[in-house]
């Protein structure tokens, strides 16, 4: 495993993006430095059209081969968001997230223990 330094200076708080950040949640939790760690939770429905449209429009593939890989991620979306509750994330809504790390931002970030 490849490990890099992350230093935060001043900030904060930092926001780990990504279908990997909840790999993160334990260390930063043991760390004192956890929040709050959230999965995003949307319909699978708009998901699997946003990203084959962005994906035919990008010509990233055949649209036949876009078809194929995004119902299959339709299908594992629900494992996968299992997977990131299981790593100490929690599922909520785009709009909740935001709301939450708006007011930890308020409060000065206290650590969720």
């Amino acid at each position: 495993m490849t490990t890099r330094r992350f230093d935060l200076a001043d900030a904060p708080l930092f926001v780990a993006e990504g279908i990997f950040a909840a790999e993160i949640v334990e260390e930063c939790r043991q760390r004192g430095l956890l929040a709050g760690a959230y999965a995003l939770r949307r319909p699978r429905g708009a998901t699997f059209l946003r990203r084959l449209s962005r994906d035919l429009a990008e010509q990233r593939k055949g649209p036949r081969v876009l078809l194929r890989r995004g119902v299959a991620l339709l299908r594992a979306e629900p494992a996968v968001l299992r997977r990131q509750t299981g790593l100490g994330a929690e599922a909520a809504r785009g709009r909740e997230v935001l709301r939450r790390v708006a007011r930890l931002r308020a409060a000065g970030h206290p650590p969720a223990r």
